[in-house]
């Protein structure tokens, strides 16, 4: 089996994937792992993947999800946690007015104390734009912060995020899955 995600290695795509894997007892599948979902979704469609496992909170979601129809389809779901994360600044910054983030955690803490918010694909990318000084302050891993604790400094524990998960394939779910719910009216 080839299953896709978004990468870089490192973020809670992976993090979920290979928790996902495990679990299902399919350690043996192949990642692939995608700079942004339409790809994903696109390879998918042509057969060049068998699986994409996609977090509902990624802002691509509902794109993909409508860009699809009738072509690609859920075919399992289930509820998992993320990398805990946190708020943290660059320890030289004393009062950040600039924050970056991953749209999907834009509501996780109030960020109206800052001036900018900046938009990055992805949690990791937070993390690295902080660590070379792009960013004042950022919502990333709480590994970075562990890492790097002489460049970061905590501003607010966040916590995981408790997400739900869908996997597609090409082929819906038979009448009857007990994933599903029946089509009929009621």
């Amino acid at each position: 089996m080839r299953i896709a995600t978004l990468g870089p290695d490192g973020n809670n795509h992976v993090l979920v994937l290979g928790r996902y894997l495990e679990a299902r007892g399919l350690a043996d599948a192949e990642v692939r792992l995608y700079d942004d979902f339409p790809a994903a979704f696109a390879a998918l469609a042509a057969g060049e993947v068998d699986r994409v496992l996609q977090c509902t909170a990624h802002f691509s979601h509902a794109d993909c999800v409508g860009r699809y129809m009738h072509r690609v389809f859920p075919v399992d779901t289930f509820v998992a946690g993320s990398h805990p994360l946190v708020l943290v600044a660059r320890r030289e910054v004393a009062a950040p007015r600039q924050v970056a983030r991953q749209p999907a955690t834009r509501y996780y803490t109030d960020l109206s104390g800052f001036a900018e918010e900046v938009d990055v694909p992805t949690t990791v990318g937070v993390a690295e734009g902080l660590l070379e000084g792009r960013f004042e302050a950022g919502i990333c891993a709480r590994y970075t912060l562990d890492a790097h604790p002489d460049t970061l400094r905590l501003v607010e524990d966040l916590g995981p995020a408790l997400d739900v998960w869908v996997v597609y394939g090409r082929v819906p779910l038979p009448d009857g899955h007990p994933l599903g719910l029946s089509s009929r009216p009621a």
